[in-house]
């Protein structure tokens, strides 16, 4: 195949994981993305580096890079790796210039009413972030992505347009952010949406999209998407995860077990290893399960192997 066939599919285990009220011990965390690795998956959002008490589950991620990426010799680390962590203001871009991250994303959204919640401060404030983000992850040799939510429309009732987010994209490329994702964060881009905003783009081609949807109408919408070029897609092994407006229990990630052999039937290069998704998809729906209610454990302070999921096998 010929490069223009390689498509970058990001693993979000951090978007699995955030949501859940049972804390999950930090070397379970590591085995999970250790095989997420072995299996050739090559970009992962796999942590956060927002408030210990807006994210508790999140708390580890200093531990959890060092455990992964330490734990490997460099002949054991993929090159191309590319390692991605949230950040929401200064003190968390901060954090990660003291560990290994390769990548930090910043939710930027199209709705004041979102970022505020999201956040903490308006759109005003929020732009001007994301312009010394953009600057300071630069000098500091670290990616820097721009997660563009409430892309496709709120659940607020407040005016939305696909040129409002193709004029967010325009002002990002301004700033010199060239990685831009459109975030579907209520799971409501369907195929006739995710048009209508590629088609107000200029140049969409470089685009990636994340997107919420039900387990039966992910196809679609990414069809579309291809047809426009893109070729960067986030989703998650069994979906886990997804969005609290939603108001669907339905509404996840794009199942990343289904949309992974999708893209490869249609001739696109993922660099994943088929033949374990099915295994990994079930661990992962496995941990979702078992750490979905609190649990009294000593996780937090380090991991207890006696309270890893049955059968474990990372």
């Amino acid at each position: 195949m010929s490069e223009k066939d390689a498509v970058c599919y990001v693993e979000c285990p951090r978007d699995a994981w955030q949501g859940l009220a049972g804390f999950i011990p930090t070397e379970v965390k590591v085995r999970h993305l250790g095989a997420l690795l072995d299996a050739g998956f090559r970009s992962l959002d796999m942590g956060s580096f927002v408030s210990p008490k807006a994210v508790p589950q999140l708390a580890d991620t200093e531990a959890v890079l060092g455990a992964l990426l330490g734990a490997r010799s460099p002949r054991e680390t993929p090159r191309e790796v590319d390692l991605l962590a949230i950040v929401a203001n200064e003190r968390g871009l901060a954090r990660a210039t003291q560990t290994r991250v390769h990548r930090v994303g910043y939710p930027l959204s199209v709705n004041e009413t979102f970022q505020r919640r999201n956040t903490g401060r308006g759109l005003v404030d929020s732009w001007a972030l994301a312009e010394t983000m953009q600057r300071e992850s630069a000098a500091r040799g670290l990616g820097f992505t721009v997660y563009l939510s409430m892309g496709f429309g709120n659940p607020y009732g407040e005016a939305w347009r696909p040129s409002d987010t193709a004029d967010a994209v325009a002002r990002l490329r301004e700033l010199g952010v060239r990685d831009v994702a459109l975030a579907d964060t209520v799971g409501t881009a369907d195929a006739h949406k995710v048009d209508a905003v590629l088609s107000a783009v200029e140049e969409p081609a470089p685009l990636g999209l994340h997107l919420h949807a039900r387990p039966d109408v992910w196809q679609e919408p990414v069809e579309v998407a291809l047809s426009y070029g893109l070729r960067w897609f986030e989703g998650t092994l069994a979906g886990v995860g997804g969005c609290p407006f939603a108001a669907d229990d339905l509404v996840g990630n794009l199942p990343t077990e289904r949309v992974v052999p999708f893209l490869e039937d249609r001739g696109f290069r993922t660099g994943v290893d088929l033949g374990r998704l099915p295994a990994l998809a079930e661990h992962a729906a496995a941990l979702s399960a078992r750490y979905a209610e609190p649990h009294q454990s000593r996780a937090h302070q380090g991991g207890d192997r006696e309270d890893t999921p049955q059968g474990e096998v990372f």
